[in-house]
Order: structure tokens, then C-alpha cells, then sequence
């Protein structure tokens, strides 16, 4: 996760917990969930795979306060059911599915869930009806298409003349991450020059249009607010329609905040450009004394001009999307709620811009396993059946991610104490609207063996749903002494975080990691991290949360604070350094191998 904001205690990225601590909480508060236990907790521990399979009907939830909150649950079970006729390594992905898939569909508290749950009974199904394809063409009567069924680094489109009647597509295959780019060569010209570009999501079934990321209009001769030319940025939705724009140059530069450290809308001086609009000016010699209007006027740096050539790039960062223009950086547009990258499969550029080409390129792409050398050092370890886990690591993981896991595959989770079963990690990933990705993420799952798939789309505002996964995963499945939570860009000194976890001498109620009390929530609306002030859904804030009730019910409870997990990246000393990039985590492994020092990449 990127933000965290606080509660009554406040959790980093990369912390560890003593889960039964959530597990409680969520027994006495959530009668739903409580069932959902007491399912797992009748079993025995060899039979972990046996009750995957099992269904039934689940009974609707009165809720007195609000009942329209609370959704019948049988259709939605019924559709994300899981066939019988699965393997065994796939039923190995789908572990926490069915009591996820309960706990999805009482939306209490986490209003997404339902959303999430019914765009994933679309993902589901598709996904479902490919691997029926998939086996129908190893019998030689499928549709043959498996092999055209991948996600390309880069997509590129020259010599556009596809774009006609203003209107130009050009599809991303498998969404954006963090450092997908898209690259725009054109001409602003026409009678005005303005044009557009959308970075456009997919469709929700039953929905005409479908949501618009990032909203990107070129105005050049102004608008009904001002005469200068100007930048308008914005998001849309079917449910909120557009939401508040954002304008570069802004008459309010000061209320926005930086994104990626990025300013809202860079203010460029001209610098060497300002003889080139000097000339335009006439010869006469009162333009060699412009007034002051003039000069502050002709030092406003516009990227774009009718007749000339630019070249555009929209970079994803972390925070959210960013523009730079001939190598200048000139805007920035943080994420909104549930419009994130990942979801983006079209970008549209249309209005009075002679296209030239137009590249995407950094995309989401996995590895063949089939040539991948060091494949069986990379599938999970065979979990321990009769011996106990001593530490158990759930990471968080966005569906098209498909670097990042490998990257935490070849680097963190080679230690001897992973290799060895004494530490378990899993991946867990939720579906993606692209059934291209979702068929993708299922391959890897059965290949590798270290994926929880779970029963709704990949919303960051439904990563709640993952803490209670990790809980239940790692003291249900693997009955693990410690369970800890984590990102795929974060890299974690296995052996260290062990050793400091055992040298607390805490085997009950430990709360351990880079603990925070005194942050405050976000209130802004429109905010990718807004927390509402009936709602705590942030995971980080929902742990500390649950924590501290827990801790005013009686419960003995150890907090542990370690300064070593860096929560915005490498230095040196690190057990756990987040926000690194997949050539950053070989990198740091190399070096821990070479030196046996926690060095960072800049030293």
C-alpha cells in the first residue's frame, strides 16, 4: 500500500501480527464471519484441501441499522462457485475462496465488496469457460487460441491512419502499472487545435460506457474560464458522472498537493525558448521593451502550439499519472477511488492532433514458464503437513503485477528458511476485469503454487478483505507462529525479520512492525486513500483498530516497534525496504549475497 493514515494505532506496509488477534475481533463482530470459522476450525488441518470444494446456500443477514446494505448472498455464491472437476494444483490457488467469497457479500462497512463481487462473477465465468476451452483444445476441439492468449511489453502503432473521423483506439491489452507509459507523437492543427486523450477502463456489464481513468483536454485557445490556453484534467464514472477538474495552469496552484513528489501543473520557464517567441512578435521597436504583461505573458511556458510537432508522454507512477511534453514534465493527476491503472484497456485520442505514431509501452508482461531455466527453484515448497510454520507471509499483489511476483520469486523467497518450509509466503491477487489477465494470473497460479486467488476484482479499496485472507490463511492453512503482511515491492530480510520476531519472547498477542499513533485519515473524497468518518477500510488502519479493542477487551497485548522496516524505501540497515522496483529487489539480493550487509542499490 502506498498511504496510511491513522487510527488508534497505525501499521506500515511490512509488519508482523499474532492473527488470531483480527480473527477474534471478526468472530464477535461479524456473525458471517464466525460461521466462516467455525467451518474451518471442525476440519482437520490434513484435510485443508477437502472443504474447497464444498458449497451451500448461505441464509440473508438482518441488519436493523441499514438493511440495504446487506445483499442476498445466494446468487453471487452460486456464480462464483468453484467447478469439481478442478486439479489439484488449481484447487491449490482457491484455498481462502469460498469463505472469502461469503465474507464478500456482507458488504457492511466495505460498501466496494458487493461491486467488487459482481464485476468478479463476470471475470469468473469467463475464466472458467476458457480453461473448459483450454481442455476441449488439448482434445483437439477447442478453438486453438490459446497461444495468441499473452500480455506484450509493448504495443505501437506507426503511420497511424487508422485515425479517422477524429477518433483514434488503441487497446492495452493488459492494463498499466507502475512504469507503463504511453507515448503520443502528433501535431495539434485544425481551425482551434484542441484535442483529447482518455486512458478509458472496462465496461461494467450492463453499463453503456465505460469509465474514463484519466481525461487528459488540450485546450489551446482557452475555454469559458479563461482565454490562455490550458490543461484540463478529470475522471468519469456512470455513478458519479465527471468528477472535479483539474486545470493547468491552475487559479488555485496551492490546494493541490504533489503526486510522486510531482507538482500538479509544472510552471516551466521559457528559458531558450523565449527568442522563438519573440520573433513572432512584430519588428517594430516597440516589441524590443514589452511590457511587464508582455514578458510575463511570453514566459508562460505552453507545451503544446498549433503547427508544431510535440511528443507526449503519460507515465504511470505510484500515486498516479504524469505528463511530460519534448522531455519536460508538465502535469501530474493523482488516482482517484476505484479508477486505477490496472483497469485502463483503451486510450482514445481525438480532436485536432495529426497522429504520427503512438507507443504504449512498460506493460504488464509474464514469463513464459516454459522458458524459464531456473522454474522448479522458483515453485513453493511443499508445505510442512505434521511440523509448524514459524512465520507466515501474506503479500499484497495486484492481478497483472506479473514482474513484481517474479522478482519477490527470485530474490526474497529463495532463503533457505523458504525453501525449507520453514517460512510459507503466498501472493494474494484478486480477479481483473481483462479476461486476457485473468487467464494469465491462472496459469502462473498453477505453475508456481504461491497465489490465493480471491472471489472479487482488484480494488485497492477492498484490501481489507486481504488482511482477513491472510489471517485466516495463515492460521487455518499453515498454522503458522507468526503471520505477517507485505507488498510486492517491498523486500524482507526473512532470516532477520525471524530472528527479531523470536527475540521478543512473545508468542501470544504481538503486534510487531513500524508502529504509528498519531496520523490522521484522509477525508478528501475524491482521494485514492479516502476514508470516510464511518468507515475505516484501510488495512493498516483497520488492524491497529482492531488491535486496540481487542487490548480495551482485556487482552494482554506486546507492541513492538522496529525503526529498521523502511517504509519509503532503501537505507542502509534495512530488514525491510519498500517501493522497490523488480531490478531494485535483484539488486538488493545480490548484494546481501556478496557482502551479507543490508546495502541498498546507490551505495
Amino acid at each position: 500500500m502506498k498511504k496510511w493514515f491513522g487510527g488508534l494505532i497505525l501499521l506500515t506496509s511490512c509488519f508482523g501480527i499474532f492473527a488470531i488477534l483480527l480473527l477474534r475481533y471478526v468472530m464477535v463482530k461479524n456473525p458471517l464471519m464466525k460461521m466462516s470459522i467455525s467451518i474451518l476450525s471442525s476440519r482437520n488441518y490434513s484435510e485443508q484441501l477437502s472443504w474447497v470444494s464444498t458449497g451451500g446456500a448461505l441464509s440473508v443477514v438482518q441488519n436493523p441499522k441499514n438493511e440495504s446494505k446487506i445483499v442476498s448472498t445466494g446468487s453471487l455464491i452460486y456464480q462464483l462457485s468453484m467447478p469439481k472437476n478442478l486439479s489439484f494444483e488449481e484447487q491449490i490457488s482457491l484455498q481462502t475462496w469460498n469463505l472469502m467469497m461469503r465474507l464478500v457479500n456482507h458488504s457492511e462497512g466495505l460498501p466496494e465488496a458487493v461491486e467488487g463481487g459482481k464485476e468478479a462473477v463476470t471475470a469468473w465465468e469467463g475464466l472458467m469457460n476458457s480453461l473448459e476451452d483450454e481442455k476441449l483444445t488439448k482434445s483437439g476441439n477447442g478453438s486453438k487460441r490459446l497461444k495468441e492468449k499473452q500480455c506484450p511489453y509493448s504495443v505501437i502503432r506507426l503511420n497511424v491512419s487508422e485515425f479517422q473521423n477524429k477518433d483514434f483506439r488503441l487497446k492495452i491489452p493488459c492494463g498499466l502499472v507502475q512504469g507503463s507509459s504511453l507515448t503520443i507523437v502528433g501535431t495539434p492543427e485544425g481551425i482551434l487545435g484542441n484535442f483529447k486523450i482518455d486512458l478509458v477502463g472496462t465496461a461494467i456489464p450492463g453499463e453503456e460506457d465505460p469509465p474514463i481513468v484519466l481525461h487528459y483536454n488540450v485546450r489551446l485557445h482557452g475555454d469559458k474560464v479563461t482565454d490562455d490556453p490550458v490543461i484540463v484534467q478529470n475522471t468519469w464514472t456512470s455513478d458519479h458522472d465527471w468528477g472535479s477538474e483539474e486545470r493547468c495552469p491552475s487559479p488555485d496552484p496551492e490546494i493541490y498537493q504533489k503526486v510522486d513528489d510531482l507538482g500538479r501543473c509544472s510552471d516551466v520557464a521559457v528559458g531558450d525558448d523565449m527568442p522563438n517567441f519573440i520573433s513572432n512578435f512584430s519588428s517594430d521597436a516597440s516589441a524590443l521593451h514589452p511590457s511587464k504583461k508582455e514578458v510575463a505573458r511570453l514566459r508562460r511556458y505552453f507545451p503544446f502550439m498549433q503547427g508544431y510537432l510535440a511528443v507526449s508522454t503519460l507515465r504511470v507512477g505510484a500515486e498516479g499519472i504524469h505528463m511530460s511534453v519534448n522531455g519536460k514534465h508538465i502535469t501530474s493527476f493523482a488516482f482517484r477511488e476505484t479508477l486505477e491503472s490496472w483497469i485502463v484497456n483503451e486510450a482514445r485520442i481525438s480532436g485536432d492532433i495529426k497522429l504520427l505514431s503512438v507507443l504504449a509501452s512498460g506493460l504488464p508482461t509474464s514469463e513464459d514458464s516454459e522458458y524459464v531455466a531456473d522454474l522448479d527453484s522458483l515453485k513453493s515448497a511443499p508445505l510442512r503437513i505434521h511440523k509448524r510454520v514459524d512465520l507466515f507471509i501474506g503479500v499484497f499483489s495486484t492481478t497483472n503485477n506479473f514482474k513484481r511476483r517474479m522478482a519477490v520469486r527470485r530474490t526474497w523467497m529463495q532463503y533457505d528458511d523458504v525453501r525449507s518450509g520453514a517460512a510459507v509466503i503466498r501472493f494474494f491477487v484478486g480477479l481483473h476485469k481483462n479476461q486476457v489477465v485473468n487467464e494469465v494470473l491462472w496459469s502462473e497460479a498453477r505453475t508456481y503454487g504461491d497465489i490465493q486467488l480471491m472471489p472479487f476484482v482488484d480494488y485497492y479499496s477492498l484490501i481489507t478483505l486481504k488482511t482477513v485472507a491472510i489471517c485466516i490463511y495463515g492460521t487455518n492453512m499453515v498454522s503458522a507462529k507468526f503471520v505477517m503482511k507485505t507488498d510486492d515491492d517491498a523486500f524482507v530480510r526473512i532470516d532477520e525479520v525471524l530472528s527479531s520476531l523470536n527475540s521478543t519472547n512473545v508468542t501470544h498477542g504481538l503486534l510487531y512492525g513500524k508502529i504509528n499513533s498519531d496520523d490522521q485519515p484522509n477525508r478528501d473524497p475524491e482521494s485514492k486513500w479516502y476514508i470516510s468518518p464511518e468507515m475505516f477500510r484501510l488495512e493498516d488502519v483497520a488492524m491497529g483498530i482492531w488491535t486496540d479493542d481487542l487490548k480495551k477487551g482485556g487482552m494482554e497485548i506486546k507492541y513492538v516497534a522496529d525503526d529498521r522496516i523502511r517504509i519509503e524505501g532503501c537505507e542502509a540497515g534495512y530488514i525491510v525496504a519498500h517501493y522497490q522496483q523488480p531490478r531494485e529487489m535483484m539488486c538488493l539480493w545480490q548484494k546481501l549475497r556478496e557482502t551479507n550487509r543490508a546495502r541498498c542499490c546507490d551505495e
